[in-house]
């Protein structure tokens, strides 16, 4: 049972967090992720923070603080603040599919988010087991908000790698593409064009496919976003829907 005390401390914490203490403002502006973390972290009268992570009931049991800790750009007590708010949501100690569409379509009501947060989720689910425990969950947070820039596009490699096949295809940059524009819906500034998303990845494609091979390469991938100012701003621009 949590004391009056703990309650105070717990609800200290989450101002602290909220406040940009843990993450930076732009982060908690721009993630979609860590701001509905943060709703759901509210304290519950019933927890107390040294049992975060000791759960009994849970189905899926996370590692060890300290393990995820050396594992993770995170301290101590922001994975305490992430688990209470995981745990709060997903009680079973994993997150489906239709969480991450819930918490997308809410984020952009105007638009179609339903196919992003499908290739998000993937992305997220490394093990391909459909479900993302909290030690995907924060390992791949780790990598978007706190990575180098190695790491990011990694990360982002894998993301428009629909099939893991360890290529992408035009289409797959494509699929990856008209699901952000469908996602943002017709209420951006300027308003997209229906073909916009295509005529993009013609001239990404074209940049990244050094060899006219028909696929891009992770080191294909990496070169040519590290090496063109245009595409680096578009990679910010994705990690704004994140």
């Amino acid at each position: 049972m949590c004391t009056p005390t703990k309650q105070s401390q717990c609800r200290e914490d989450l101002q602290q967090f909220r406040k940009g203490h843990g993450f930076s403002k732009k982060v908690l502006l721009n993630c979609c992720l860590v701001r509905r973390i943060i709703t759901w972290a509210s304290p519950n009268p019933k927890d107390s923070v040294e049992d975060e992570l000791e759960l009994s009931a849970v189905r899926h049991r996370p590692e060890g603080l300290e393990q995820l800790e050396a594992q993770t750009r995170f301290s101590r007590k922001e994975l305490q603040i992430l688990y209470r708010g995981f745990k709060n949501e997903c009680p079973s100690g994993v997150v489906n599919e239709e969480t991450f569409k819930d918490i997308y379509s809410q984020f952009f009501p105007q638009g179609d988010a339903s196919t992003y947060a499908h290739f998000l989720f993937n992305a997220f689910d490394t093990d391909h087991n459909g479900s993302v425990s909290f030690e995907d969950f924060v390992m791949g947070l780790s990598i978007l908000l706190r990575g180098t820039i190695q790491e990011k596009l990694n990360w982002a490699f894998n993301l428009y790698d629909i099939n893991k096949d360890g290529y992408i295809t035009k289409e797959e940059m494509l699929d990856i593409m008209k699901a952000i524009y469908d996602m943002m819906g017709k209420c951006t500034y300027p308003v997209l064009k229906e073909e916009t998303p295509r005529q993009h990845v013609e001239v990404f494609f074209q940049k990244m496919d050094k060899n006219k091979d028909g696929v891009v390469t992770i080191d294909e991938f990496i070169d040519c976003c590290q090496n063109d100012e245009n595409i680096m701003r578009s990679m910010h621009l994705f990690e704004n829907v994140l």
